[in-house]
């Protein structure tokens, strides 16, 4: 989760040089080139059938294309950073509401509890970045299938694609969201990059430790552990975020924001604790 909130800020200084499309194919197609240099070394264990392979893609274009490339484009529109982050953060109750009405899933009411007081600890830490004035519908519904999309990439990697090789799944993963969005960078902005070594430096942390680290630990920890368990430390990015702004950027946090933190680790381990 530490990666995951460093990554908000890397992707911060990124979107300074190339807008949000471009940005994504910028750090896919070097993610693609970085992957393909390991796997020809460290040989991985390949889809086996047709759909296993289709499986991989359709989680990476959900998990990597629809989310980010949603969530960027809605900021891209005027969405406020706060209204975005407590958006997308709604992801561990939508996941609690699919496991237990779909999948079976059995939560306790004291699971129930903490993922509504990790959500309210959430909207405390960003509070001061919440601006409703400048959302609007088109930024919203983005919003909305970043959401969407998270939501349903986690609850369907760990469905069908519970043993993938991950190395082979990133590989595959990136490809497909590479195919993706490449053609909305070049129809839709034209594909303009400011070049930098911040930029380089923004994609290559996004590449290696957000995008294969991150999301490999994530598809370990769903392969162990129940949904909303896991998904609930997605809760926690914004907090790490914050830490890394204050650090890098000077912004110190506000007493709302501190409270705020306090209230999601509470909200977390509620959700993550069993009984023995």
């Amino acid at each position: 989760m530490a990666v995951w909130g460093s990554g908000y800020v890397a992707t911060k200084v990124g979107l300074q040089y190339a807008p949000p499309f471009t940005f994504l194919t910028l750090r896919f197609g070097f993610g693609l080139a970085f992957l393909a240099a390991i796997v020809l070394v460290w040989k991985p264990r390949w889809p086996a059938t047709t759909a296993e392979w289709g499986h991989l893609a359709a989680a990476g274009v959900l998990m990597h294309a629809v989310q980010l490339g949603a969530s960027h484009y809605a900021q891209y529109l005027g969405m406020s950073a706060g209204v975005t982050a407590l958006v997308i953060s709604a992801q561990p109750l939508l996941t609690a509401i699919i496991a237990s009405g779909w999948m079976h899933a059995r939560l306790m009411p004291g699971q129930w509890a903490g993922v509504f007081i990790g959500l309210a600890g959430v909207a405390l830490v960003v509070w001061h970045k919440i601006d409703i004035r400048e959302v609007s519908a088109g930024s919203l519904t983005a919003t909305l299938i970043a959401l969407l999309g998270v939501t349903v990439a986690t609850l369907y990697q760990k469905a069908f694609c519970p043993n993938a090789d991950l190395k082979a799944a990133a590989l595959v993963q990136f490809a497909a969201s590479l195919a993706v969005l490449a053609p909305l960078a070049l129809a839709l902005e034209g594909f303009p990059v400011r070049w930098s070594g911040e930029l380089l430096a923004s994609i290559a942390f996004l590449v290696i430790f957000a995008s294969f680290l991150g999301v490999s630990a994530l598809h370990v920890l769903m392969r162990h552990g129940e949904a909303t368990r896991v998904s609930s430390m997605m809760y926690l990015p914004p907090i790490f975020a914050v830490v890394l702004e204050a650090a890098m950027f000077g912004i110190v946090p506000s007493g709302l924001s501190l409270v705020g933190i306090a209230v999601t680790c509470a909200g977390v381990a509620m959700t993550v604790w069993t009984r023995k």
